[in-house]
């Protein structure tokens, strides 16, 4: 095996496909047990470390790659920090982003110095626990299809808060770099460049970012060297003037967060970001002795609880103070139950500044892959999680819940012939021909923007999860005849089928004597949610090629066909 591993490090191509090889396959591993890349990213670090394999020799090649990484991750940060979408930043997120961020590294400092960490750790360690991964929690609950929901959005407010925390935390944290710099530049220096350097972001924001981006985006290519050039260069200014890659990199960002190609620069430089961390997590893992991380393996299991139930736990209860659903703030709560690669970054920097020691690294490194890994499976089954602990969650819930309230039509006691669940394109369709046919229905999502795109078609809907027992009983379900599930794919957690099986057991629950239909894709769903209860089964999909085939046999038989106009259905 030594022989083997001598010769594929012999160069530092061979090192590096070796890397790639052995991170594929972890990667494989990762994604078989459900886990998010960072996971499967820092294992390979710690693999390939002198620990383990000691496949890494090319240090400085990796380092430099590393950085580069560094510096296009805080730049897809940066982007995202639109002074518009910050100005729109309701309440909720704001006050429950400042709520957890001040609960966790208030008790996080504390629970550091009683673990008999210094002052200085302590504050570091505190400050990295603040942070969850964007990364992480928006590819969860994009694959659960619940970023538009009503927790998914204040979720998503979370995130943007914490990315202004990293912002004034990787500032502040080079500050106390140069001041603690005998060597460096000197603070009035960094102070007048970092001036200089957000005069010019401002500039570059208000004469040049649309008028360039937009002749370059005419060749993609040349856009997306542009982006990586822009985030390179700032974050080589800002090392040189002392305040760092990583602000220099944020700044780039910012530049160009204005502009109407930032969501196109940022889906296309992700995969470029994913791979180039690959080699932050080496260079990190090869910094680390797993010799030494025993010492800390109490106080990680200590950070890790109080991460994965302290943070929802402070979400709970300011969401429920300010007047939300006990099933909302634990949803919102459970996608801030871990660290992200923002916390390894920010300890990172301070080993690098010699404020705190490598162990502090190694540490929020144990609670990154404990807290990473557990919350995963937490967002992932969390109806299930909610379903289990709903009984000891009333106390978290304000009476009324003043900020998801009743439609007046439905606390009034009217009636509706049908009641949809789901308000997306297929469900939005039917609403439109019930009301031309004066079929009253009232539409149900758990998407506000559903809701209220609705509501815009002059249809009447209420904000609701159609798995959540409460929801269903307040609903004026007895008296409809007909229940019209179209929500084919996974919703809240749950697969498809069973979302379905949920609306069919809770709607007999409730009274509901009509009948239900639902919607399906192949044969087997079809069978199976036939003998759970359903009425009518849809096939979008076939009922839609069989109205096609109809409309092109009849343009097809008629004479004069070709002039015929277009039938929609």
């Amino acid at each position: 095996m030594d022989v083997v591993l001598e010769l594929v490090t012999e160069t530092t191509f061979g090192e590096i496909a070796a890397l790639l090889a052995l991170a594929a396959v972890v990667g494989f591993i990762g994604l078989a047990a459900r886990q998010p890349l960072i996971v499967s990213f820092i294992a390979v670090g710690l693999l390939a470390g002198p620990s383990v394999l000691g496949l890494v020799q090319s240090a400085e090649q990796i380092e430099l790659l590393s950085e580069l990484g560094i510096a296009l991750l805080l730049f897809l940060v940066g982007i995202k920090l639109d002074v518009k979408l910050i100005r729109s930043l309701g309440s909720v997120s704001l006050l429950t982003g400042l709520g957890q961020v001040a609960f966790t590294s208030i008790f996080g400092f504390l629970i550091g110095l009683m673990l008999g960490l210094d002052q200085v750790t302590s504050l570091y360690v505190a400050v990295a626990l603040t942070f969850s991964s964007t990364i992480i929690i928006v590819k969860l609950l994009s694959d659960k299809r619940e970023i538009d929901t009503l927790h998914g959005q204040i979720a998503l407010g979370f995130l943007i808060v914490q990315d202004l925390v990293v912002v004034l935390a990787m500032i502040v944290l080079s500050t106390i770099g140069i001041g603690a710099s005998d060597d460096g530049p000197g603070i009035p220096f960094v102070l007048i460049s970092g001036l200089v350097m957000v005069g010019t972001v401002f500039v570059f924001i208000r004469f040049l970012a649309d008028p360039l981006t937009s002749r370059l985006a005419r060749a993609p290519e040349l856009l997306m060297i542009f982006a990586i050039a822009l985030a390179a260069m700032f974050a080589a200014v800002g090392d040189f003037v002392g305040l760092g890659k990583e602000v220099g990199g944020l700044m780039a960002g910012v530049a160009l967060a204005s502009t109407p190609f930032r969501e196109t620069i940022s889906a296309r430089l992700a995969p470029l970001r994913d791979f180039l961390l690959l080699f932050f997590f080496l260079a990190l893992g090869s910094s680390l002795d797993l010799s030494t991380l025993g010492s800390n393996v109490t106080a990680a299991i200590v950070f890790s609880i109080f991460v994965l139930v302290g943070n929802p736990l402070i979400v709970l209860i300011i969401m429920g103070t300010l007047g939300y659903r006990k099933r909302t703030s634990m949803l919102a709560g459970l996608t801030v139950a871990q660290i992200s690669e923002f916390s390894l970054i920010f300890v990172a920097m301070g080993v690098t500044l010699g404020q705190v020691s490598p162990d502090a690294l190694g540490l929020v490194t144990m609670v990154g892959i404990v807290t990473i890994a557990a919350s995963t499976y937490m967002i992932t089954y969390s109806h299930r999680l909610y379903d289990w602990l709903e009984p000891v969650l009333g106390v978290f819930e304000r009476k009324g819940t003043p900020r998801e309230p009743r439609d007046a039509a439905v606390i009034s006691g009217a009636k509706y012939d049908v009641l949809v669940f789901g308000l997306g394109r297929f469900g939005s369709a039917i609403g439109r021909r019930l009301k031309e046919k004066g079929i009253s229905a009232l539409g149900v999502d758990y998407s506000p923007d559903a809701v209220h795109k609705w509501r815009s078609l002059g249809l009447e809907a209420e904000f609701g999860d159609m798995t959540d027992p409460e929801i269903i009983a307040e609903l004026p379900i007895a008296s409809a005849k007909w229940i019209i599930s179209t929500v084919p794919i996974q919703v809240q957690g749950l697969t498809q089928e069973d979302s379905r099986r949920a609306l069919i057991q809770l709607a007999g629950l409730a009274g509901f004597e009509g009948q239900i239909a639902v919607v399906s894709h192949n044969e087997e769903e079809t069978r199976g949610l036939a003998s759970a209860g359903a009425d009518v089964v849809l096939e979008p999909f076939e009922l839609a090629a069989e109205r096609a085939v109809e409309n092109v046999h009849l343009q097809g038989t008629e004479s004069g066909s070709r002039s015929l106009p277009p039938k929609a259905y």
